[in-house]
């Protein structure tokens, strides 16, 4: 090593001698491979130091990690829950418009065909006079079949048991021939639209009554003190 002095005479410091090392796998000398130094060993502290291996985990294992598979059958779950939910509303939602949907036609419905009932009650005042004869009666008898097949019915017949939600009795009588109130006069014939009662029948009720007991089979009452039996027969003073 050498000292070097400036321009002042003070020393300055040594400058390092350049060392050359050859590294060369093949000497160049004899061309023979030259003989690799063993790698030095490694101090384990100091790979610890230095950081986590290549594919290590650095979160510590005290630290727990959510499942993502569990995360997004959790997902999945509310997802399939919403889409049911979804599907139930939706089929209510199309019965309920078609519920409406047959309403609204079968209101439209009976209230044209309630416009009709007095001409049928005239076509059946006709018939019974015997005045529906020929064109007329054939109009007439399509005219009451078509109404048929789209849903009237007609009610209120003699011999019918009274039934007050569709019978509006006009006429009351009583007879022990009948077990309970019966139909035995229509006035008006009544007509029904599917469920729904368009026109009630104008009848003629009669109820049942027990036969009047007879003079002789009627009880007899019993006297009261002091008065004498209704069927003792007073004589003349002079046959006693």
């Amino acid at each position: 090593m050498t000292e070097h002095h400036d321009e002042t005479g003070r020393r300055s410091s040594p400058e390092e001698p350049v060392v050359v090392r050859d590294r060369r796998k093949v000497d160049p000398n004899t061309g023979e491979l030259r003989e690799q130094p063993a790698p030095a060993e490694q101090d384990p502290g100091a790979d610890a130091a230095s950081g986590p291996a290549l594919g290590e985990s650095t979160v510590d294992d005290a630290v727990s990690v959510a499942d993502p598979f569990t995360e997004i059958e959790k997902e999945l779950a509310e997802r399939t829950a919403d889409l049911q939910r979804i599907q139930a509303e939706y089929a209510n939602y199309r019965k309920r418009v078609e519920r409406d949907r047959v309403a609204v036609v079968s209101g439209a419905k009976a209230s044209v065909v309630g416009e009709l009932l007095p001409l049928l009650d005239d076509l059946e005042r006709a018939e019974q006079h015997g005045d529906l004869t020929g064109a007329f009666k054939a109009v007439g008898e399509k005219l009451v079949s078509g109404l048929q097949r789209v849903g009237l019915e007609s009610f209120g017949a003699e011999g019918e048991p009274f039934d007050p939600s569709v019978h509006e009795a006009v006429q009351h009588s009583t007879s022990p021939d009948v077990a309970g109130p019966t139909v035995t006069i229509v006035m008006r014939r009544g007509y029904k639209f599917g469920e729904r009662t368009l026109r009630p029948a104008l009848v003629g009720v009669t109820d049942f009554e027990a036969g009047a007991q007879t003079p002789a089979s009627a009880p007899v009452d019993p006297p009261v003190e002091g008065e004498l039996p209704i069927d003792v027969e007073f004589t003349d003073e002079n046959d006693r």
